[in-house]
């Protein structure tokens, strides 16, 4: 049985929040390896963060009802930040751009600022938080230069909140 993808609203409103419920949720439902766990933005009237899954089973779907989530077929759009992805793990301290590529699902490292994509010796201090995106059916983790000639993911992992200084 192939893998499908389900959307699970939970009413979260911050990525960091829904990344914790997203980690929580796959270890509760044990997802296998190889599984993708996305956030995905959603605006409007009541902006909170959505959660994606791959999941093996409709059973999986129904236990999380069952919990009180709202599940849908499907992600609630094709622009998901991925947190959950096969090689995520490895992601951590300094790895080349050629290592993400070849050790992650992740399919393109851009940085910002730049034309084209960075080469392969080009090393990545991950913070030990890569959260790649999806584009146009491609996972694109983009970057930012930082000091020593290094790259940093554009996400940091401890943002400060916005007016934190009134």
């Amino acid at each position: 049985m192939s893998p499908y993808v389900i959307g699970v609203d939970a009413g979260v409103r911050g990525l960091r929040e829904a990344d914790h419920l997203l980690h929580a949720l796959a270890a509760e439902f044990a997802l296998p390896e190889g599984s993708f766990g996305c956030t995905h933005l959603v605006r409007g009237e009541r902006p909170r963060v959505v959660l994606s899954f791959t999941v093996a089973s409709e059973d999986t779907a129904r236990r999380l009802t069952a919990m009180g989530y709202e599940v849908t077929a499907g992600p609630p759009d094709s622009t998901g930040r991925a947190v959950i992805y096969p090689g995520v793990g490895t992601l951590t301290g300094t790895v080349t751009v050629a290592e993400v590529l070849a050790g992650s699902a992740i399919d393109r490292v851009t940085v910002l600022g730049a034309p084209g994509g960075p080469p392969p010796d080009r090393r990545i201090m991950t913070r030990d938080h890569v959260r790649p995106q999806w584009r146009e059916g491609e996972l694109v983790l983009t970057a930012m230069p930082a000091a020593g000639g290094l790259l940093v993911p554009f996400e940091v992992p401890d943002p400060t909140p916005c007016c934190a200084d009134h």
